[in-house]
Order: structure tokens, then C-alpha cells, then sequence
């Protein structure tokens, strides 16, 4: 039998939800076959309210029981028909949720050999029954004060994991935008920098070619002046995307250098390499044919100036990015929508 306080010979609710540790209230279940032991039990705890009791005659269901009330104390008597006390407090320990549960054993012996078996499979308290009133009362509000204590302890954990890992997960986001530019989508001039210094020295290390495209749309200013800032900035997004669009590997990344002007770092890429990319990225961007009533040619194009260097062999970042930018000003001093390489 399965029964609580308010209706002593009801069935009570098969699985009750786990609480809000804040507002645990103090279950006890009894498990002992005797029903005049359940009644006296019963009448002790009468007086205290805040005190839910229910109680078990039937130790086979004894485990079910505990599971499905999620009791703060369990009062657990050793001899019964059919079971081992000891047993089911082994089973208990063996149960993740029910393994701190405090279980205070209830015996018609008072045996120092009964009492260093049961703490040592897992009880909190021994008693021999029936104690006095006062006496039970304050050890069940004594276990049970503890074992709040301590899954109020366990869910503020919980919560204080789960804010941290939203913390991180929200810093990493920022870090993330921090690193894009705000109307492309793809890196800014700090992601560039970070990831070109932190390449350099990678392929210093592997003793591997570095490239660097820096790309600039034509006659940008004009486009601007001719059609809008609306415009020009949907001209930019699409060239953004025409870039990236020719990316094939992860250590690849397209960046807005500045204005109308793009950057690719590509990592353990020669020139030759480099260059194709370069006339792949020129050739789609014309192919979009998109209006720009200023430009000689009718369409959006770009200049491309092309570097590429074995930082193994010396030279620097600096030296790198200027020979880039030098060999884009002479692109654009060839007659611009062209690719030039640092001589």
C-alpha cells in the first residue's frame, strides 16, 4: 500500500514533476509494513502542517515510491515481509536521483552491528522505533533542511553554469560582429589585420608562400555621385559577395580593406595562384554587367594589385601590404578593370 496523510488509504499520483527547490516542502515517506506503526507516525507528524507524510506497506514498491514522490527524508524500517531494509537502502544509493536523499533507519533493535551496517550502505540516521515525538520530529526537519539546502545549492549551480555558458555564447556573437563589417557581412579591416599578422607568422613557421589581393571598384566616387549612396552601397554588398563567391578554402577571407576597397589573404599561396584568383575575381564582377553611367565602359568593374611573399625569408607585413597597394596603383594607372602583381 502506497498511501498520504490527508486520505490514508489512497492512491497517490504515480510521478510527481520535480519542484522549484525554492519552495521544497518537507515530504517524508515511511516504508514499513506495520499499518499501526504508519498510524502512530502519522498522528506525530499530525500537528506540523508543513510536513507532507505518506507511507508504504509494501516494500517491493518501496523504490517506485521514492521516485515518484521525490521525498526529503525517507524513514525506512529493515525487517520487512519479502525484502532486505538494508537492500533497498543500497537500491536507493544506486538511484542518481534519489542518492543524497537522507534515509533515517527506523529498527526494533538497537544493535551497534545493525547501525554500522546501515550507515555503511548509505543511511543518514538510525532510530529505534518508536522514538518520541519531539525527538522525530526535529531529526526529519533536520535531514531534510539539509537535503534542500543542498538541491537549492545543486540548482543555483545549474543556473549560475547556464548564465555563464549564455555569457560565453553572447561574447563569442559579439566577438563575431565585432569582426564583420556592418554592411557586407564579410570581415572588417581589424579581422584582416588580426588574421594577416597571425598567418604570417604561420607561414613563417611552415616555411609557406603568403598572397594578398587589395581590390578596389572603379570609379566608385562617380558611381556614388550618379545613382545615390543607396545604390553604391548594394554595389558593394554585391561586389562583397562576388569575392567570397571565389573563396574555396576555410583559411581564406575576404575583408573590406576601406571605402570601395576589398583585401583577400590567402595562406600558403604563391603568386601564380594568387593572380588566377585575382582575374576570377575581376572577370565575375564584370560579368555582372551592373549600369555605372560614369565609368568609359558602362559597368562596375575593379583593379586588383597582387603581392605575395615567404615571410620564412624575412620581409614584413608592412612590406607586404604596400607591395599589394603599389601594385594596384598601377593597375589602375594601366587604364584600371585589370590585375597587376608587385614587381
Amino acid at each position: 500500500m502506497f498511501a498520504n496523510s490527508n486520505h490514508p488509504m489512497s492512491a497517490v499520483s504515480p510521478v510527481n514533476p520535480e519542484p522549484d527547490p525554492a519552495s521544497y516542502q518537507i515530504r517524508v515517506l515511511l516504508v514499513d509494513d506495520q499499518l499501526i506503526i504508519a498510524e502512530a507516525v502519522r498522528r506525530m507528524l499530525a500537528a506540523h502542517p508543513d510536513i507532507d507524510f505518506h507511507y508504504v506497506t509494501d516494500a517491493r514498491a518501496a523504490h517506485a515510491a521514492a521516485l515518484s514522490l521525490r521525498p526529503t527524508v525517507i524513514l525506512q524500517d529493515l525487517v520487512m515481509p519479502g525484502a532486505d531494509g538494508f537492500q533497498l537502502l543500497a537500491g536507493y544509493r544506486a538511484e542518481e536521483s534519489l542518492r543524497e536523499v537522507p534515509v533515517v533507519v527506523l529498527s526494533a533493535k538497537e544493535e551497534a552491528r545493525l547501525k554500522a551496517h546501515g550507515f555503511a550502505v548509505g543511511a543518514s540516521d538510525y532510530l529505534v522505533k518508536l522514538p518520541d515525538q519531539l525527538e522525530l520530529v526535529a531529526r526529519i526537519r533536520h535531514h531534510s533542511r539539509g537535503y534542500i539546502s543542498l538541491l537549492q545549492r545543486d540548482a543555483a549551480y545549474r543556473s549560475l553554469r547556464a548564465s555563464q555558458d549564455e555569457l560565453a555564447q553572447a561574447n563569442l556573437e559579439l566577438r563575431k560582429l565585432a569582426a564583420l563589417d556592418g554592411l557586407t557581412g564579410i570581415a572588417n579591416r581589424r579581422r584582416l589585420d588580426e588574421a594577416i599578422d597571425a598567418e604570417w607568422q604561420r607561414a613563417r613557421r611552415q616555411q609557406a608562400p603568403l598572397s594578398l589581393l587589395i581590390c578596389d571598384v572603379d570609379h566608385f566616387k562617380h558611381y556614388n555621385d550618379s545613382l545615390g549612396h543607396p545604390a553604391g552601397d548594394l554595389c558593394l554588398k554585391k561586389t562583397a559577395a562576388v569575392l567570397t563567391g571565389q573563396l574555396k578554402r576555410p583559411a581564406d577571407l575576404a575583408a573590406r580593406y576601406g571605402g570601395e576597397e576589398f583585401a583577400i589573404l590567402l595562406p600558403e599561396t604563391g603568386l601564380d595562384g594568387a593572380l588566377k584568383l585575382a582575374e576570377d575575381c575581376r572577370r565575375h564582377l564584370e560579368q555582372l554587367a551592373q549600369p555605372h553611367p560614369a565609368a568609359p565602359c558602362g559597368t562596375v568593374t575593379m583593379s586588383i594589385g597582387v603581392a605575395s611573399a615567404l615571410p620564412g625569408e624575412g620581409g614584413s607585413i608592412e612590406a607586404l601590404v604596400a607591395a599589394a597597394d603599389g601594385a594596384l596603383y598601377e593597375a589602375k594607372r594601366a587604364g584600371r578593370n585589370r590585375v597587376a602583381a608587385a614587381g
